[in-house]
Order: structure tokens, then C-alpha cells, then sequence
């Protein structure tokens, strides 16, 4: 058992998309000059539909990875990364391409171009996340 609630999922979850709408609803709104509502309104959908996946995916990883038995080292949180933005690129794409009236051509680069963005910051968010809830987690079992 890896030790996580629904509601710690949850979180995870939700910080994950919350800051990334944040970051990259702007972005992407200038670079492919769209009205910055639209991308936003993507970005929600998308979002509503990573989270699902999140939860789903990080649960069948913590069942091939289980924390008590794994190390979860850079080089397994790029394989999960990989593994996470693959099967969203799969989910999104035809998503995508319906809320901004692009082909599934369009949509598929508009995709790759995402995932050059949430690969390193899926890589980072989980690997800090997995920080402070080791040093958290310590704190509640040792307090001062």
C-alpha cells in the first residue's frame, strides 16, 4: 500500500493542474494567437480530464512501484512522466481538436508542443511533491 488517501490524491491532483493552467493558459493563448478565454476554457477541460487520469494513473504506478519496496529516483520519475504524457496525448488530442476547430493534424502538433511543456514540469512537480511529502510524512511521525 503506497500510503495515500483519495484526498492526498486529490491534492496531488489539483496543485498539479492549477498551476500549470497557470502557467501555460497565457502561453499558449500568445503563441498560437487565440483569445486567451479560449485557451483558458481548453485548459479547464483538459485539466478536468488530466486530473481523472491522474488519479487513475498514479494509482496503477503506485501499485507496480510501491513506495515501501522502490526507490523513486530521477530516472523512474521520467518513465512515469513519459508513461503519464503518452496516455494524455492519446485522451486529449481529439479534445483538443473539437474546442479549437483545428484538425486532428493541428491538435496532434499543438499536443507535442504541451507535451514539451509537461514533461519536465510533470517531472519536477512529482519529484518535489514526493519531497516535501517525505519530509511532512517524517514530521508527523517524529514531532519536535
Amino acid at each position: 500500500m503506497s500510503g495515500r488517501t483519495l484526498k492526498e490524491r486529490f491534492f496531488h491532483a489539483v496543485g498539479f493542474e492549477v498551476l500549470a493552467i497557470a502557467l501555460v493558459s497565457p502561453i499558449a493563448a500568445w503563441a498560437m494567437n487565440k483569445p486567451l478565454f479560449q485557451m483558458g476554457a481548453l485548459a479547464i477541460m483538459l485539466s478536468t480530464v488530466a486530473m481523472v487520469w491522474n488519479i487513475i494513473y498514479n494509482a496503477g504506478f503506485d501499485r507496480l512501484y510501491p513506495r515501501e519496496k522502490v526507490t523513486r529516483g530521477i530516472g523512474l520519475r521520467i518513465l512515469h512522466a513519459l508513461g503519464f504524457e503518452g496516455g494524455f496525448i492519446l485522451i486529449g488530442l481529439p479534445l483538443a481538436a473539437w474546442m479549437l476547430g483545428v484538425s486532428l493534424w493541428q491538435a496532434f502538433l499543438i499536443e507535442v508542443a504541451f507535451f514539451l511543456f509537461f514533461l519536465p514540469y510533470t517531472v519536477v512537480y512529482n519529484w518535489l511533491y514526493d519531497k516535501v511529502r517525505e519530509r511532512f510524512v517524517a514530521a508527523r511521525r517524529h514531532p519536535a
